[in-house]
């Protein structure tokens, strides 16, 4: 039976307009500043919220709960960015859902509004039980709805019909105790938003330098003489990292960037604080070199560009490659050396849509650089590929020994505060046995060993009905997932769903049976336990964690604390327990004592904390220390030397689609429907096309298209003529024409997640890809 994936969920405001004008503007500057302003006036309390922001990443404030780029050591009043301070917003708003508005709103009422809609109404304001009856939430007092929860997780037929979902936003204290209950309930199912973003980072990167993290700390950046930056738009994702690029670039680093959209936020920036720019209307040139691969290309990109190294050395042998480190560092490279001399140039330009002169261009940038930088996002790691794709990046950075050195490294950009994190302190699907060994000592049971699921195996194995209860914690599972259509029908399969949540959102509204949703605070929210004002703690991008405190009083008294919810579940459910579950959650530093004595690099954790930016993890890789299986740095060459053919897109559905976040947009979060550095305005509705595509397509820019992914007919062209349904349809989205490469067209997430299929993922992290789907477009039906 063919699935329509109709867009019902596509947000669409009233007042939307066609496409604007391209904006012509650099990234940044005045218009930054009004967005900010509107942010603030658009959310109850704009006075309390402009009051938090200024605490927004201050040693004595609190972690913005948005992306986890670094703060700097030399800070100044305003360290937030745009699209911090919407996150801040919305988290901060003084808006509040209580008893009376679900009350007035059944949940069939809510399923039919949009995801943006749901959030905006406020924070969640009382724990909530659904009855299923009068198909309306109803308020529960914190006792009985953990009592209940308790019950219905041991009423399980066994630990395993469990999974235990997380979001990055969670702390590291909150995390370390929820992995712990599940872990005393008898599983390993822990599935986090990591396994829909960077896990191919997490699976690739320490089979080639032992540790799935960056390498890279904030001060390299401002000794790298050339940054290299793939797939990923710091400009809307991670916009402080602006800040840091334009500082490289004016002291004369190199940018190369591999991306392909043009991106404003890679070519132009002005700076909010920098008065000069300000008042005068410069700018900063960010990229000098810019290149539009094709979606989903990056392995032959990354191929091509290790090949003219290669050449490179043999026109100045010994001079290119770094073979004293080679040498005494790494395994493999005779293979990887043999594999890239193999590879074809006509292969490698036609699959990737670049030409040899750019990868000429691009490799001497490389070469000519004493130290380099690899930065990269999810247009990595979002790919059926993504591992091999991280793996490629680590072996360019090898060939130079750009790891392990002042001014050089890798730099997985993470799009999640504390992510990172959280896969530090435990939450893991697969953990290592030495993490478990020494949990399990710490606290006197023995933790489950058998492998628990990823987001993607959770919800196959809820469609099968082994999974029937999800705890969430954070996130909105059934938006962030891919397979919409397979996702909801899963969850409505659930006789158990518990989202520890600070907003409501979709997830809340699909399971039918027993649902309870629990109210929790935020980062900006002041969090009083038994043991006093507490503060919770973060890891960033970059390895280095410090503290969090909130600075304005909770919304609603109802709220708890993340730490206080897990502990109150955990004791009600596991009432033989040895775990002062309790006793843990009145004051954090005992939570933060516990973790010292399971993870490594914790040592006098509640001592560093108190020290302004917290402290940095040891990383291994950066030492020049390996924790591979052959204790070396390994060159990780393709299984087999890919073929551009395997990779080309299908005849029938010939263009491939990658999915992108707004600039009004945070992960599943939709906080506005313009995106202003695309030129789009009040709509969320399009489709990003190259004019060539569109004038081959017959279109033109405005008109209305639907978007086939493939599956279900033989062919797209076919199944329209006949009337037949293609098994992946997004119906009535507006053409933009926009630089992008050839081949390719791009849509909102997480509106055209219903074109992933379940099955699309990396096999070996098991991410789903996101970011290239093969599709056709065609004039949209009647």
């Amino acid at each position: 039976q063919h699935l329509l994936w109709r867009a019902a969920r596509a947000q669409r405001h009233p007042g939307m307009s066609d496409p604007a004008p391209p904006y012509d503007g650099p990234a940044g500057g005045w218009d930054a500043l009004a967005a900010v302003g509107r942010a603030l006036r658009a959310q109850a309390q704009p006075a309390t919220i402009a009051k938090a922001l200024l605490h927004a990443n201050q040693p004595d404030g609190f972690d913005c709960p948005g992306c986890a780029w670094p703060d700097s050591d030399h800070r100044s009043s305003f360290e937030f960015c745009e699209n911090g301070a919407k996150a801040v917003a919305w988290e901060a708003t003084g808006k509040v859902v209580g008893a009376e508005f679900f009350a007035a709103h059944s949940a069939s009422d809510l399923r039919q509004r949009s995801d943006h809609w749901l959030e905006a109404q406020g924070r969640l304001g009382t724990p909530l039980r659904f009855d299923a009856t009068s198909d309306h939430y109803q308020p529960v007092s914190w006792e009985h709805a953990c009592e209940e929860i308790g019950a219905a997780l041991r009423a399980l037929p066994g630990p395993q019909a469990a999974a235990f979902y997380t979001s990055g936003r969670t702390s590291n204290e909150a995390a370390f105790l929820y992995q712990l209950f599940a872990r005393q309930f008898g599983t390993n199912n822990l599935p986090d938003c990591s396994n829909l973003c960077h896990e191919a980072t997490s699976i690739g990167l320490p089979l080639s330098i032992g540790v799935g993290k960056g390498t890279v700390q904030l001060t390299d950046f401002d000794q790298a003489d050339a940054i290299f930056s793939f797939g990923h738009n710091p400009g809307t994702n991670h916009p402080r990292m602006l800040a840091t690029l334009r500082s490289a670039a004016r002291r004369g680093a190199r940018i190369v960037v591999f991306n392909p959209l043009r991106e404003r936020g890679l070519e132009r920036f002005r700076s909010p604080q920098s008065a000069t720019e300000m008042l005068t209307g410069g700018s900063t040139e960010l990229a000098t070199h810019y290149y539009q691969p094709r979606i989903g290309s990056d392995l032959y990109v990354l191929q091509g560009l290790m090949k003219r190294v290669l050449e490179l050395e043999a026109l100045s042998p010994g001079q290119v490659l770094d073979h004293e480190f080679i040498a005494s560092h790494c395994w493999g490279f005779d293979a990887l050396a043999a594999q890239l001399r193999a590879a074809s140039w006509p292969q490698l330009c036609a699959a990737s849509g670049l030409t040899l002169e750019d990868f000429q261009q691009a490799a001497a940038v490389y070469v000519g650089a004493r130290a380099a930088i690899i930065a990269y996002g999810m247009g990595i790691t979002q790919h059926v590929h993504g591992t091999a794709n991280v793996q490629q990046l680590a072996n360019l950075l090898l060939l130079r020994g750009n790891l392990g050195r002042a001014g050089a490294g890798i730099c997985p950009v993470r799009g999640h505060s504390n992510v990172q994190g959280d896969r530090t302190v435990g939450i893991n699907e697969r953990p290592p046995e030495a993490f478990l060994q020494r949990l399990d000592q710490a606290f006197g049971f023995t933790s489950p060993r058998v492998h628990g699921v990823s987001v993607v195996e959770c919800i196959g194995a809820m469609q099968r009905g082994e999974i029937r209860a999800l705890l969430s914690m954070g996130g909105n599972f059934a938006v962030a997932a891919p397979d919409p259509v397979a996702t909801f029908e899963a969850m409505r399969q659930l006789t158990l769903y518990v989202g520890i949540h600070t907003k409501l959102n979709r997830s809340h509204l699909l399971p039918t049976r027993s649902a309870w949703i629990l109210p929790c605070f935020g980062r900006t929210d002041i969090d009083v336990q038994a043991g006093g004002v507490q503060s919770v703690t973060v890891e960033d991008s970059m390895s280095q964690v410090h503290a969090s405190r909130g600075i304005k009083a909770p919304a609603s008294p109802q709220m708890r604390s993340e730490p206080a919810i897990v502990a109150a579940l955990a004791a009600a459910t596991l009432p033989a327990s040895t775990v002062p579950w309790q006793w843990l959650a009145a004051d954090y530093s005992r939570i933060r004592d516990a973790i010292e004595s399971v993870v490594p690099g914790f040592e006098r954790y509640n001592e560093r904390i108190a020290a302004p930016g917290g402290f940095r993890l040891p990383n291994a890789a950066a030492q020049r220390h390996w924790l591979t299986k052959s204790g070396r740095a390994e060159f990780m060459p393709l299984p087999e030397l890919a073929s551009p053919d395997a990779d080309a897109p299908l005849a029938d559905y010939p263009l491939t689609l990658t999915t992108i976040r707004s600039h009004d947009q945070y992960n599943t979060s939709v906080y506005g429907f313009d995106d202003r550095y695309r030129g789009i305005k009040g709509r969320r509705d399009v489709l990003f096309m190259n004019s060539a595509d569109i004038a081959a397509l017959g279109i033109a820019a405005g008109d209305a298209v639907d978007i086939a992914a493939a599956g279900g007919v033989a062919s797209c062209a076919a199944g329209a003529a006949a009337g037949a349904t293609p098994e992946r349809v997004l119906r009535g989205l507006k053409v933009v024409d926009y630089a992008i490469a050839s081949g390719c067209c791009a849509a909102y997430y997480p509106e055209a997640s219903g074109l992933v299929a379940l099955s699309a993922f990396d096999p070996q992290s098991r991410t789903p890809s996101f970011k290239s789907i093969s599709v056709c477009v065609r004039p949209a039906a009647s």
